[in-house]
């Protein structure tokens, strides 16, 4: 099995639908209730809750805030939080497209660097942009900030006014409350290291 089948396995092993219908029930929170908290539809929550839909970033920043734990939780089991934490590559995380992409489901590849400090104000990420075209574009949006630095590939960043270009350096610093979106513009995968700022 390869290292990424196995991160894949481990995504499901992790569960994400089920704790956060676990936490949902703690705060005796209807999915009504986490609707009118998080702007999502009834449906979408049912779903996820169901592990039917990977979350995109943005989706789990908002459920995390709507159910008061950082995003690292949905990436670890129950393990103590640590004060210094170091992540091993064999220990990250994937979050990736099912091979039938759903609509409101991630449309992009993105590991979590550190999941053993859920209460963090910063969500470190190695995310791999797809190729894909301009009308494929699912776009998103969270209370925060973001910055995005570019090790592979060349990507189209998009908000509902700009485009901009970026290539193998460059860096990218947002307010991401705007509407804003990624791909790759070659026919390979971008990658680049994220580091999403949820406000509080």
């Amino acid at each position: 099995m390869s290292q990424d089948e196995q991160k894949s396995n481990a995504v499901a092993d992790l569960k994400i639908g089920g704790k956060i219908k676990d936490l949902r029930e703690k705060n005796f929170y209807t999915l009504q209730d986490l609707t009118a908290k998080t702007g999502l539809a009834k449906s979408f929550l049912s779903e996820i809750e169901a592990d039917e839909i990977m979350p995109p970033v943005a989706t789990l920043l908002n459920l995390a805030k709507a159910l008061h734990v950082g995003m690292a939780y949905f990436f670890r089991d129950e393990a103590p939080a640590e004060q210094i934490s170091i992540t091993h590559p064999q220990d990250r995380v994937i979050i990736k497209r099912r091979p039938h992409h759903r609509e409101g489901e991630v449309d992009y590849i993105y590991e979590s660097l550190e999941a053993r400090m859920p209460g963090k104000h910063m969500e470190p990420l190695l995310v791999e942009f797809v190729p894909m075209k301009t009308a494929e574009m699912v776009f998103n949006s969270h209370e925060g900030e973001e910055f995005l630095f570019l090790l592979k590939g060349k990507i189209e960043f998009r908000t509902n006014d700009k485009v901009e270009t970026l290539s193998v350096g460059d860096a990218l610093y947002f307010d991401s409350s705007q509407n804003h979106s990624f791909r790759s513009l070659t026919k390979s995968k971008a990658k680049a290291l994220v580091v999403v700022w949820n406000k509080t």
